[in-house]
């Protein structure tokens, strides 16, 4: 199996997930500074808006980035793609639609894809289609999540064993634990998310980061199956009026508006929990502080590799 860190030239093999309207360049670059790979997420942002982003993550790291585009989704696709070559980015990754008419564009371009699926079947696709690297993407995850409810742990050796490109696991990680769990499950790297959000380059309320340090294991809950718009957040008296909307009957509409990216950004960049929502992954249970990006990695890799010593060890013991 091609190894994560050859094919994307990081160090680390983990990657950050696109967070869509809230991207910006601070996260980004100081996680590839830190050696993993930073991204942003278009979201539904305007083109220059994305630009500006990607000139200020240029200006703070010389290290590969990948801008996240989430191809339903965005407004702007054609503009988005020509970014990615515009601007030299060296990986483009592609979720919520369907990646085939584009690969070939970028692979014109020397620019590596990464696809998100949530299945096999989306998996194999992605392959054919010419994908570089598949990032799985289980229940466990934080914002719009898919309607398959698969997790993390079942789908990813699934995966692993339909495909031959790279697997990147994504939801329910956040430390070395889960780093080392996925790596013996055959995955070549990890996608987090979540666990960046509390990290003292995060540009975010303070809200939301003590929201998440204090967060238990049952502190996320999913909204938007009534209306086939399944998205998990964290509870917050937000989240508990978008709950009682569906218990009413809320329109598709509305529930669109009432979980649009500007609630979104009221909830993450303005702390106004009541006005707005917070994503959130299962995850959110294990984080228990705000290190820099480059503590937070270093852990990862150090605890990962402490646990394969160990069951190494006890091993051979038996």
């Amino acid at each position: 199996m091609n190894n994560l860190s050859n094919v994307l030239h990081i160090k680390y093999p983990i990657i950050q997930g696109g967070m869509g309207n809230i991207s910006n360049a601070p996260l980004t670059a100081a996680i590839s500074e830190a050696g993993a790979l930073g991204t942003i997420g278009v979201g539904t942002m305007g083109v220059e808006e994305v630009e500006g982003i990607i000139v200020e993550t240029k200006k703070r790291t010389s290290k590969p980035f990948a801008l996240n585009i989430p191809i339903s989704i965005t407004p702007h696709l054609k503009e988005m793609v020509r970014l990615v070559v515009t601007h030299s980015i060296p990986v483009v990754s592609l979720s919520a639609g369907n990646p085939s008419p584009l690969i070939p564009y970028f692979h014109e371009h020397n620019v590596k894809v990464i696809c998100v699926v949530a299945s096999k079947k989306q998996g194999k696709k992605a392959e054919e289609a010419g994908a570089d690297v598949i990032v799985a993407e289980g229940y466990e995850a934080a914002g719009i999540n898919s309607n398959l409810e698969t997790t993390t742990l079942a789908l990813i050796p699934q995966l692993v064993d339909t495909v031959k490109i790279p697997v990147v696991a994504a939801g329910g990680i956040g430390d070395g634990r889960g780093l080392a769990s996925m790596l013996a499950l055959g995955a070549s790297g990890v996608q987090m998310g979540t666990r960046f959000i509390a990290t003292m380059e995060a540009p975010f309320h303070e809200n939301y980061k003590s929201t998440l340090v204090d967060a238990k294991d049952d502190s996320t809950v999913i909204v938007g199956r009534s209306v086939g718009r399944v998205r998990r957040v964290m509870k917050t008296p937000y989240a508990d009026g978008l709950l009682q909307k569906e218990r009413e009957g809320v329109a598709p509409d509305e529930f669109n508006h009432m979980t649009s990216e500007d609630h979104h950004r009221i909830g993450a960049l303005e702390g106004k929990l009541d006005q707005g929502f917070i994503n959130g992954g299962q995850v959110s249970g294990l984080v228990g502080d705000i290190p820099t990006v480059e503590v937070l990695l270093e852990r990862m890799m150090s605890d990962a590799n402490r646990i394969f010593k160990e069951l190494s060890s006890y091993g051979m013991r038996s």
